[in-house]
């Protein structure tokens, strides 16, 4: 396998601030780092160096995106809102999202990244691609920013495939530990796109995922939520994935396989209250492969969205990297063996529910 790559110094460059996780500071606040900070990204990219991996992939230098991409989506209002917030000292956006000096440039050539990662996969210059991109995407709105997200990166790459790579239908299969709203907004009245999110339940946006939010008009059945109960491990996530994911890809038949990806869902993370793994990632991803070589040539597009753990983040990107390029470096995920034991890794009868609920959705798939 070919598997490009796409990542920039510039990415770690967007100042997200003096925050508290997710808070402003300012008393009683005590000031520390915002969440979304670069630190985790940039120790992706370091541990693909350190493990030789990153010598078996396809570097792809990202081209920004432009203000006619962008206008597919977002409101020209929302760009130039970002953009003074950006020409000046930087800001808040709303949302829990922060614009540093410099950030709409750099979100530009967030959302490019995304973009340069799929055009290679669909001109067959890759077989398979990871566009390790900051500021992250699958929060934002048309008109306004959410979730540490400024530009819908991945909406907007896939409204390029459908409007200019001659695609005409794409999947998202979102695995970060909160709901992907983009994309359900921007296509939930849209048969092109089929949009899955596989998140916790009611973690982030608030009120947001719900399973019976499936569509609506000629869009009617190709939105599927996927909430799973907090707690959740690999047991859960691999029948989600194997009784309802899976399924909706066959029975959808995509072009394009896209997947937001965060792993935030990872045991220890901040955000997130789900104990998933790196061999979890690992098998999630093999099983996309399977199904992308069987349904669309093995066209698969991965591009970075949440996961907070500095120390454990890297690992689980590692495995899902090894898996994409069928290279193994022998670099061993030191926190498997704690992650792997813990408590509620099998699939749960609570869970269990939640997954049958979802399979209901599978006859909406015409």
């Amino acid at each position: 396998m070919t598997t490009g790559f796409v990542s920039h110094e510039l990415y770690m460059w967007h100042n997200t601030g003096a925050y508290a996780g997710i808070m402003p500071d300012g008393n009683p606040v005590q000031p520390d780092s915002h969440y979304e900070h670069p630190e985790t990204k940039r120790r992706i990219r370091n541990l693909l160096e350190v493990s030789g991996l990153s010598e078996s992939l396809v570097h792809l230098k990202p081209t920004p995106a432009s203000t006619e991409q962008l206008l597919r989506f977002h409101t020209p209002e929302y760009l130039e809102h970002i953009k003074k917030l950006s020409d000046s000292h930087g800001g808040d956006a709303g949302g829990f999202t922060m614009v540093g000096r410099g950030s709409y440039e750099i979100a530009l050539l967030s959302t490019g990244g995304v973009i340069t990662a799929m055009e290679a996969v669909l001109n067959g210059d890759v077989d398979n691609a990871y566009a390790l991109v900051r500021p992250p995407g699958h929060h934002a709105l048309a008109n306004e920013s959410c979730g540490f997200c400024i530009f819908a990166n991945g909406v907007i790459s896939g409204l390029h495939a459908l409007n200019e790579c001659n695609v005409e239908r794409i999947a998202y299969v979102d695995w970060d530990v909160h709901h992907g709203n983009s994309q359900e907004t921007a296509f939930y009245s849209d048969p092109r796109a089929l949009t899955i999110s596989v998140h916790q339940d009611n973690c982030f946006p608030p009120g947001s995922g719900n399973i019976k939010d499936n569509g609506e008009g000629e869009g009617e059945g190709f939105n599927i939520n996927i909430p799973l109960p907090p707690g959740s491990g690999f047991g859960a996530y691999e029948a989600a994935f194997d009784r309802v994911v899976l399924p909706a890809l066959e029975a959808y038949k995509p072009q394009l396989i896209m997947v937001p990806s965060g792993f935030d869902a990872g045991a220890h993370d901040p955000l997130g209250r789900m104990i998933m793994h790196s061999e979890g990632y690992r098998s999630l991803t093999r099983k996309l492969m399977t199904a992308a070589q069987r349904l669309c040539d093995g066209k698969l597009l991965m591009f970075h969205e949440g996961g907070y753990s500095p120390a454990n983040t890297p690992f689980y990107a590692l495995a899902v990297m090894e898996e994409l390029s069928g290279v193994k470096t022998g670099v061993e995920d030191p926190f498997y063996g704690l992650m792997s034991v813990m408590g509620g890794q099998e699939l749960q009868p609570h869970q269990d529910v939640a997954i049958s609920a979802a399979e209901n959705l599978l006859d909406n798939i015409v």
